[in-house]
């Protein structure tokens, strides 16, 4: 067995054209890899496509010329401008379609990639006599049979595109982030675009001749998208990306020896195998992450039923089983909720009833003040008496400080909603230190004027306690330290501003 082992892995390595295709593949994989990362983050895979088919035009293009000029069968420089010339032609054509259309840039691409890549397979078809490209061998590639002069090729391309991304990696990565930032800072963006435009180009057409069309664009795409499942830096990215990249290329090509398949099918197959693997158990972004987060997920209304249930006890411990009635009945669930707000600090335990924490309390304050301010809102609006609690008890889960703000303002900041409770303060902004508008605050609570707007007597800098409001709640009543009292409308209480000395938690 441990024999039979030894000769699988040992056995092709004694073979010339084995190891010639295993550092030809390896080469192109590590820098598809590496310029993989910033093509995905660009968005821009398709256009690694449309490369790599339209090349078919430059190829014969330049077989052609050197046939009828030189009278040369095949020439792999001739080629390798040919196929250059003909990204570059695509991408300047791409390019200025999407600027004098309003075609949007991957239907321009899709448009004229295919065209090109028509264009060349008319090319062969009319020129056969002269041009003889195997287009199978094309599409598909054959890593292993690679030539000496493409094995050349893929090398210095590979170092010349890995020393631009080294060397400029700040721009690369800044310009793929935030382009605008980018161009503020005085980065000339559209240069680093072309520049990267390039890169992807002589990577392409370096590669295509020894691992085709359809394995170039999995090597360009497929191991810099199962690195980003893994990594939140780009240069780690890069790196785990060429990792997959070497890993896919080593077996894929032992894959397809053991199998005898074909080599460019086979590193893609297993190149798409270790995504696969990735997309399933990466720690963060995987699918079996997401199902335990999925899994371990609080109902967010449900922890905001508990919330507002335990409240309503007024300090005393609420037992699990009257909980389980004022939120439906959801038996099981209900204890595995309530045992991870324990795990936050929301709930403590007492036997078998529940008490909130003081976290847990200032958070049931929250939703118990949007619950009233709903109330009084939808009695404002003339909504039918009987529905309003129900009502308001679905709408208590919008509850962000903003727009309950913004319905405290618009109601004038009422104390006490339809059934006569009081509705509590916003905790956030009555809170010791905090610096309020005299609108948000309450009787009894302190502190120091920060600003007074346009009203006299309020002037900075001076210790003020607010006493009850006036005029139905229309008007705030501001104690100074003699004794004398300010009268506020709305206007004037949300302009007079006060730091906070002493606040206080209202009960619910």
């Amino acid at each position: 067995m441990v024999e039979s082992l030894a000769h699988a892995i040992i056995g092709p390595l004694r073979e010339g054209f084995f190891v010639k295709a295993l550092i030809g593949g390896c080469v192109t994989a590590t820098v598809c890899s590496v310029v993989g990362c910033l093509v995905i983050l660009r968005r821009m895979a398709f256009l690694g496509d449309a490369l790599s088919h339209a090349m078919i035009a430059g190829i014969a293009g330049g077989y052609l010329f050197m046939k009828l000029a030189f009278g040369i069968e095949a020439h792999a420089p001739s080629m390798l401008i040919g196929s250059l010339l003909a990204a570059v032609i695509t991408v300047t054509t791409i390019g200025f379609v999407a600027r004098v259309s309003r075609l949007k840039d991957d239907t321009v691409i899709g448009i004229m990639y295919t065209g090109i890549f028509a264009g060349g397979v008319v090319l062969v078809s009319v020129f056969r006599n002269y041009i003889h490209i195997d287009l199978m061998h094309f599409i598909m590639g054959d890593v292993l049979g690679v030539a000496d002069a493409d094995l050349w090729v893929a090398v210095l391309v590979a170092a010349l595109v890995l020393s631009v991304i080294v060397l400029f990696f700040r721009q690369f990565q800044l310009t793929s982030f935030d382009p605008i930032m980018a161009a503020s800072i005085g980065m000339p963006v559209i240069l680093i675009d072309y520049a990267l435009t390039t890169c992807v180009s002589l990577v392409v057409v370096s590669a295509v001749s020894m691992v085709g069309v359809i394995l170039v664009v999995g090597l360009l795409i497929t191991p810099a998208a199962t690195a980003y499942l893994l990594c939140d830096r780009l240069d780690r990215m890069m790196l785990v990306s060429a990792l997959f990249g070497l890993s896919g290329v080593v077996g894929g090509l032992y894959l397809c020896m053991w199998l005898d398949s074909a080599g460019g099918g086979a590193i893609m197959l297993f190149c798409t195998f270790q995504f696969l693997v990735v997309l399933v158990v990466a720690p963060r972004y995987g699918l079996l992450a997401g199902w335990m987060r999925r899994r371990a997920m609080i109902p967010q209304e449900l922890l905001e039923d508990i919330l507002a249930s335990v409240l309503r006890a007024r300090g005393e411990p609420l037992a699990l089983s009257v909980l389980d009635q004022f939120v439906d009945g959801r038996g099981r669930e209900l204890r595995s909720v309530v045992r991870s707000m324990q795990k936050q600090g929301l709930l403590g335990r007492v036997d078998a009833s529940v008490v909130l924490t003081d976290a847990g309390h200032r958070e049931a304050l929250r939703i118990l003040r949007a619950h009233r301010l709903w109330e009084a809102y939808l009695r404002h609006v003339g909504t039918p008496e009987d529905t309003i609690h129900y009502t308001a008890h679905e709408l208590e889960h919008l509850h962000d400080e903003g727009s309950v703000d913004y319905i405290d303002d618009l109601l004038g900041h009422p104390q006490r909603d339809p059934h006569g409770s009081e509705i509590p303060a916003g905790l956030s902004r009555t809170s010791p230190g905090t610096v309020s508008s005299v609108s948000m605050l309450r009787e009894g609570i302190t502190g120091t004027v920060e600003s007074s707007g346009a009203v006299a007597g309020l002037q900075p800098g001076l210790h003020v306690r607010l006493g009850p409001r006036r005029q139905d709640g229309a008007a705030w009543t501001v104690i100074k330290p003699d004794g004398t009292e300010v009268i506020l409308d709305h206007s004037a209480a949300d302009a007079v501003r006060v730091r906070v000395a002493d606040g206080k938690i209202p009960e619910a």
